[in-house]
């Protein structure tokens, strides 16, 4: 595997839903502003959540994202909003996955993964990709 690029302390995140950009939680919004760094997918599967999505990493499935630079103020805030708990009970769980982009650099990214409670019964979208699902 490459090595990443990433810049020593900085951090990543990997945004597949509404954080995306132009999404209803667009990472921008968030300050400092996030500094996006890459367009990417991963292995996974994606599910309709109804007003957002959820991944289940892994699969031979692939789901479209951004790759962003961000700082701890916002990852703090990230947590919130996925509701992470410590003991990974909460509605997302945090994890870090290696990520290349198209562009062919690698990232060690934060990845909010879906908690697997929550997506029992729901419809995967196919594509893997929730800007485009959402526009249907």
């Amino acid at each position: 595997m490459p090595q990443s690029t990433s810049v020593p302390g900085e951090r990543h995140v990997f945004v597949y839903g509404t954080l995306r950009a132009g999404g209803r939680n667009d990472i921008a919004r968030f300050a400092p502003p996030p500094r996006r760094v890459a367009d990417a997918e991963v292995a996974g599967t994606l599910y309709d959540l109804g007003a957002y999505p959820g991944m289940v990493l892994g699969g031979e499935g692939r789901v479209t994202g951004e790759v962003y630079a961000i700082d701890a103020q916002v990852e703090a805030a990230l947590d919130r909003l996925e509701e992470v708990a410590d003991d990974d009970s909460g509605e997302y769980v945090k994890r870090w996955l290696r990520v290349q982009s198209f562009g062919g650099r690698t990232f060690d990214c934060l990845v909010y993964e879906i908690h697997p409670s929550r997506i029992e019964g729901r419809a995967v979208i196919a594509g893997g990709d929730w800007i485009a699902h959402s526009r249907r």
